[in-house]
């Protein structure tokens, strides 16, 4: 027969054929099989075959839906099991040969017709089906049937060596375990030095010693990271680690990740090989106590806040089974029968001041092995004990074991600097704190990793020092702190409730000024002529305070009169160059009578000149006498002169002829300039000097902007020279795209990400003025 025949002739079978053809000619159904006749019968070649009184007692099976028949060749004619003995039990036939007429599993078939011309016989290719396989399943014992279920077990890597997460999301951690989102499972993992045997031990006892876990016999660690695998037959996720004192590099990093795995794990196998049990395994599971209650007892609760999750995750610590192998020494209380090894490790964690009293149990399970290879029953059997108790640890859904690691790697990731390192302890707490560190003083930060992800401020629990450098001081409001209320309060140029050119005058007349948002203004830097005070000895406490990298100093001057002085002039320089003539006359009308001092009359009372009567027209300039107040042309005030008892002096300045001549004329005490018309008539004289050089600077900027923005920027701008792009959207700033400053944090921006306006107080900005997007959606004020 051709290749092709044979081939043609093949096929999975639907309905199995009689296999006699003695009544039917091989096409009724089959009905029974008969183990001595070895072959499937239909109901009338059963009848026919069996009627001698010699074949009567053969043993016929009558035929299930998807059954398939047992492999004649495993059986000989005397009935002796043939390569079957190995198994102890005869094969499912997976082909019939229709030339020799008998069903052959997979090693017969290869042993009988993998040569010659039987290679060529057609053959019926059997298929189990379900029912076949329960078949299959009842006849097996239990130990067979949790081989089976570990059949196709393999592991992945879940955390590599940098502490990363290799699964994408929870549904793809659930996917390489091959389990069932809502089946609640146990977390067990293994620790120990490296070339102990941690692999070997998992395989053997929970996966039968299937190398689900790779082992080598090579001097390099075969496990790098941390490595999963489910076993459905306890229901657990087993975790293998990497082993300690391995020649590895970041040594902190891949330590901390053993505590990582540890914190989810509900039981941990310490795997010793040591003869005696040394003292960096007490000193190891101390410290991870002592780590695990102090950094992720915290975090696992806060997890289970913030995922809603319904399993508490840190009612306790895991338990921990120590496996301690020997061969040439006896096993721990061996000598002592009558004390209970349990209570010799705790009195060794005793001596050592170690305490591990985050773990749930600590038990001890050794044995002794005089020859390979290693008895994992007794291991087997305390792990199973552990994994039924569940009144400490309960099973939860892989999810929850997936979010809880997650989390802990959120929390706790980042480099850890080596000269920062505690190396007297296994788990330092620089494994979990922050790594700041105070510019001013050198001391770090005691918060968890990454807390500023969740705006949590840094903090240190000694106190700093002052610096000169940073000016890390903090003033408070003297008053309210005798009332119990700590209120910062930081030097501004002017009061809250001053306008801004009133506040710039009153800078320039009595400095800046300490507001407190409870008791208003309580101190003015030259509010008399000499003998102002420190406001440090009157009015506010001094409070020294850390200066973490990437915050603002404390004290800065926060002086901003240049700028704002600055903003008004590019807003006055706009506004003439932009508008009309007569709107510019209403402008520079309107500002002059903004700052004007009391005594002067408004220029909407003045129409004509006070001296020769001539009607102002709107081309025509309009200019007050400083000793009078009133309103005259350009030829009757041309006159100049110091007017002392004004204010004005001891330069000369405009007059009219009428009081140029009486100049000996003094003004009575009630006449006298106030605080309040002083601060007024500086304002003036900056105004003056305002409009005397708009005309320069609408026409030609004589003095480069840039020079001018630089001197009067405040302290804690970023300088223009270092802004090269906006810092939200990184546009590069060129002559089209011009820079703007935050006034809160001080960072460079286009208009389109600072076009907000927003009171800065905190920075002496009282009134509204440009921020930027992320500052503008911060709560409270700036």
């Amino acid at each position: 027969m051709s290749a092709h025949t044979q081939t043609a002739e093949k096929g999975q079978n639907t309905t199995l054929l009689c296999q006699e053809s003695y009544v039917c000619s091989g096409t009724d159904e089959a009905i029974f099989e008969c183990d001595e006749c070895r072959s499937l019968q239909c109901q009338r070649c059963e009848e026919e075959l069996h009627q001698p009184e010699r074949l009567r007692n053969h043993e016929r099976t009558r035929i299930r839906p998807g059954h398939v028949p047992y492999c004649d060749s495993c059986k000989g004619a005397n009935g002796n099991i043939m390569h079957g003995s190995m198994t102890g039990s005869r094969q499912i036939a997976v082909v019939r040969c229709q030339v020799c007429k008998i069903n052959l599993c997979v090693e017969c078939q290869k042993r009988t017709h993998a040569g010659g011309n039987r290679r060529k016989h057609p053959v019926t290719v059997y298929h189990a089906g379900k029912a076949q396989e329960q078949e299959e399943e009842e006849g097996m014992d239990e130990e067979t049937k949790r081989r089976k279920m570990t059949e196709k077990v393999v592991s992945f890597l879940l955390v590599d060596e940098t502490e990363e997460i290799q699964v994408r999301n929870e549904e793809d951690f659930i996917k390489k375990l091959d389990c069932s989102p809502d089946q609640h499972l146990k977390v067990v993992s293994i620790f120990g030095n490296t070339g102990d045997g941690k692999s070997h031990t998992l395989n053997h006892t929970f996966f039968y010693g299937r190398e689900v876990f790779k082992t080598s016999p090579a001097q390099e660690s075969c496990t790098v990271g941390v490595w999963a695998a489910y076993d459905p037959v306890r229901k657990v996720v087993v975790i293998d680690t990497e082993g300690l004192l391995g020649a590895t590099v970041n040594l902190s990093q891949r330590t901390r990740l053993l505590l990582k795995v540890l914190a989810i794990s509900d039981l941990v196998i310490y795997r010793t090989r040591a003869d005696r049990l040394h003292n960096d395994l007490f000193k190891f599971l101390g410290d991870a106590s002592e780590a695990y209650l102090k950094h992720f007892t915290k975090e696992l609760k806060a997890t289970t806040a913030r995922c809603g999750l319904d399993v508490p995750l840190s009612t306790l610590g895991p338990g921990v089974i120590i496996f301690h192998e020997t061969v040439y020494t006896k096993l721990l209380g061996s000598d002592h029968p009558s004390e209970v090894p349990e209570k010799l490790i705790q009195d060794r964690f005793r001596k050592l001041s170690c305490f591990p009293e985050a773990f749930s149990s600590i038990h001890y399970k050794g044995t002794r092995t005089y020859n390979p290879p290693t008895d994992f029953s007794g291991l087997r059997r305390a792990v199973e004990q552990q994994l039924e108790n569940n009144t400490t640890r309960s099973p939860r859904q892989p999810g929850v074991i997936y979010k809880a690691l997650k989390a802990l790697s959120d929390r706790f990731s980042g480099e850890i600097p080596d000269d920062q390192m505690a190396h007297s302890s296994f788990f330092p707490d620089e494994y979990f704190t922050c790594s700041s560190v105070c510019l001013s003083c050198g001391c770090g930060c005691k918060k968890s990793m990454n807390h500023a992800k969740e705006g949590v401020p840094h903090e240190s629990k000694s106190r700093c020092r002052y610096s000169h450098q940073y000016d890390n001081r903090v003033y408070t409001c003297k008053a309210c702190y005798e009332r119990g209320m700590e209120v910062s309060v930081v030097p501004k140029t002017s009061a809250s409730t001053d306008s801004p050119w009133l506040g710039l005058a009153k800078y320039a007349w009595s400095g800046y000024v300490i507001e407190c948002p409870n008791c208003g203004v309580v101190y003015r830097s030259r509010q008399y002529w000499f003998g102002n005070q420190d406001p440090v000895n009157t009015v506010v406490r001094t409070e020294i305070e850390h200066v973490w990298p990437g915050t603002d100093g404390f004290l800065k001057d926060n002086n901003n009169a240049a700028q704002r002085l600055l903003d008004g002039m590019n807003f006055m320089a706009q506004s003439v160059s932009e508008l009309s003539l007569g709107p510019t006359k209403a402008v520079t009308s309107w500002l002059t009578d903004q700052i004007a001092p009391a005594y002067w009359r408004p220029n909407s009372q003045i129409l004509s000149c006070n001296k020769c009567n001539t009607p102002f027209k709107d081309n025509d300039t309009k200019h007050h006498c400083r000793a009078c107040g009133e309103g005259f042309c350009d030829g009757c005030s041309s006159k100049t002169r110091p007017v002392p008892e004004r204010g004005w002096g001891p330069a000369p300045v405009r007059v009219c002829d009428n009081c140029y001549e009486n100049r000996g004329i003094q003004l009575d005490v009630a006449e006298q300039p106030s605080d309040e018309e002083g601060g007024t008539l500086i304002a003036r004289k900056v105004g003056e000097a305002v409009q005397n050089t708009l005309g320069a600077v609408v026409t030609a900027m004589d003095i480069p902007l840039g020079l001018v923005k630089d001197a009067a920027r405040p302290a804690y701008w970023v300088p223009d020279h270092e802004i090269l792009h906006c810092h939200n959207c990184r546009k590069e700033f060129s002559i089209k795209l011009s820079k703007h400053h935050c006034r809160a944090c001080g960072q460079g921006f286009c208009d389109e990400c600072s076009h907000d306006r927003r009171a800065v107080p905190s920075r002496g900005w009282d009134h509204p003025v440009r921020v930027c997007f992320n500052c503008n959606k911060k709560p409270g004020d700036l």
